[in-house]
């Protein structure tokens, strides 16, 4: 399993990007998706997740301001991001877990928020 992140960049303080994860090599309808992020110097935090049949939670830091979804016909998973703040600057990250239970982690992307 590959697991390709994209759509990371510099944004200024209230404004908007979407990520985009891109998994090949297992059948991704069926797998759990989540996304992750790594502040500089803190530890790495659970941000958004996804199931196979579309059922959606957030970490409370960012309820309201992003939307998970996907398109399993694409084997992609997305990150809407509105309202951004510097706060949530961070490598992003994608998570697969198979219906066995093993995990995939994908390469970061790296999202900047300026003030």
């Amino acid at each position: 399993v590959q697991l390709q992140a994209s759509g990371g960049g510099l944004v200024q303080a209230g404004g908007s990007l979407r990520l985009s994860c891109t998994a090949s090599g297992h059948p991704f309808n069926r797998s759990m998706m989540r996304w992750f992020r790594q502040p500089p110097e803190k530890e790495r935090q659970w941000v958004a997740a996804i199931s196979g049949t579309g059922f959606t939670d957030y970490a409370d830091s960012v309820k309201g301001r992003f939307t998970i979804s996907r398109d399993n016909r694409k084997n992609t998973m997305y990150l809407q991001m509105n309202n951004l703040k510097p706060e949530d600057t961070a490598v992003y990250y994608c998570r697969m877990t198979e219906d066995s239970g093993k995990v995939y982690w994908g390469k970061g992307t790296l999202v900047t928020v300026s003030s």
